[in-house]
């Protein structure tokens, strides 16, 4: 057996065009602000990449820098003036940070309605109670590349996921449980761990060992998504050479599984994708804005039947990874929140369909909240159907 190479390059560059999609739809540009503190050479190549990316797909980037003699009280103070511009939509702090200061606290001081990384307590909180949220970027996009590989529905299957950090490990395990995946965490202290990665439909190494994951320890058939990225030597490329390589033994693990991730070309293309993705879905739940145009019965053509006047355009070729809706729903149980899959066609492009939550009509108690929407007075919240925050992905 051979593995299918999941090129997520390829994945990456889908993702991005479906925000860029998107955007160019938007009534305003969203804005992502960087902040980079010092002068390591690995952080100013990331945030340039981070910095072409948001631009070439039509948002505003906006690049600040702190030098190494920045304080605490400095970063701090400058995330607290980004939370409070309101033409910010997302904040991105570029780790790691000089010795010396706190990156914990500093993450803390961000907006979590601004967090495009998804690092905060409250997005952390939020991903564990199954709450709509902002998601980590890399975890995000192994759920979306195993979902390209394995098709959309991954309820049963067994996901192992290697390694415990709160910056992929634990996030992941959760993403693929709100896809209704039995997962299991395995670590260091895990007995026999060869013995449970066989067991594994999805496996998901990411600790940092290079080639730990041995082609006996995959179970035939599945699908490895590789977040490792170590550098060794290279001596078959002169003396002093170096290459990247997962925490997988590529070369032999392929020869088992049925697909599999490349290091580099894999996970590592997505997490700028979802960032930027996470930028859009940030954008949209702050400012109240709809990324499609809103159709109603007399214009909807081919669009099939929408329930409501004021409901968007509920399927488009390009929604951005899973946003819902909230719109009003009449009748006595109008308070009630429950789901709704609304199913419209669009002529010559793909489909997709987007979740929907009603939503109880304004009252005058919802006043600031309505202000700070920019809804108008008089009329309810759900003929501005706000975007949501999804608590799944879409892949």
């Amino acid at each position: 057996m051979s593995a299918q190479v999941i090129d997520g390059k390829s994945v990456a560059a889908d993702v991005r065009s479906d925000v860029a999609k998107a955007v160019s739809q938007l009534p305003g540009q969203p804005s992502l602000a960087v902040v980079l503190v010092g002068e390591d050479p690995a952080s100013q190549v990331y945030v340039r990449n981070k910095v072409r990316q948001t631009e070439e797909v039509g948002m505003v980037s906006v690049h600040h820098r702190l030098p190494d003699t920045a304080s605490q009280a400095d970063v701090e103070t400058l995330i607290a003036t980004l939370n409070a511009d309101q033409s910010v939509d997302g904040i991105l702090l570029q780790l790691p940070l000089p010795k010396g200061l706190d990156a914990d606290a500093a993450i803390e001081k961000i907006d979590p309605d601004k967090d495009v990384d998804g690092l905060t307590e409250v997005s952390a909180g939020r991903l564990t109670l199954g709450k709509p949220g902002l998601r980590p970027c890399t975890p995000t996009g192994c759920v979306i590349l195993a979902k390209r590989a394995l098709g959309s529905d991954l309820s049963g299957k067994h996901v192992v996921v290697i390694g415990r950090s709160i910056l992929v490990g634990k996030p992941a395990a959760l993403l693929f449980l709100a896809e209704n995946c039995t997962v299991t965490i395995a670590h260091s202290r895990t007995k026999d761990l060869p013995a449970m990665c066989r067991e594994a439909d999805i496996l998901v190494p990411a600790v940092g060992r290079p080639q730990m994951v041995k082609a006996d320890w995959v179970k035939p058939g599945a699908t490895i998504i590789d977040v490792g990225i170590n550098r060794i030597d290279a001596p078959e490329k002169g003396e002093g050479k170096t290459r990247l390589v997962g925490d997988a033994d590529y070369a032999a693990s392929a020869e088992v599984a049925g697909h599999i991730t490349p290091v580099p070309g894999g996970v590592g293309p997505m997490t700028i994708a979802c960032l930027l993705r996470n930028t859009v879905l940030a954008a949209c739940a702050r400012r109240g804005w709809s990324p499609f145009p809103r159709r109603t019965r007399r214009d909807s053509g081919n669009f099939g039947k929408i329930r409501t006047a004021s409901a968007p355009c509920v399927e488009s070729p390009c929604p951005p990874a899973g946003l819902m809706w909230r719109i009003p729903r009449s009748g006595r149980n109008g308070g009630r929140h429950s789901t709704i899959s609304y199913r419209a066609r669009m002529k010559g492009q793909t489909r997709s369909t987007i979740s929907v939550l009603p939503m109880p009509f304004a009252t005058n108690a919802e006043a600031p909240e309505r202000a700070r929407r920019g809804l108008q007075p008089g009329h309810s919240a759900g003929r501005y159907a706000k975007p949501v925050l999804p608590d799944r992905i879409s892949g």
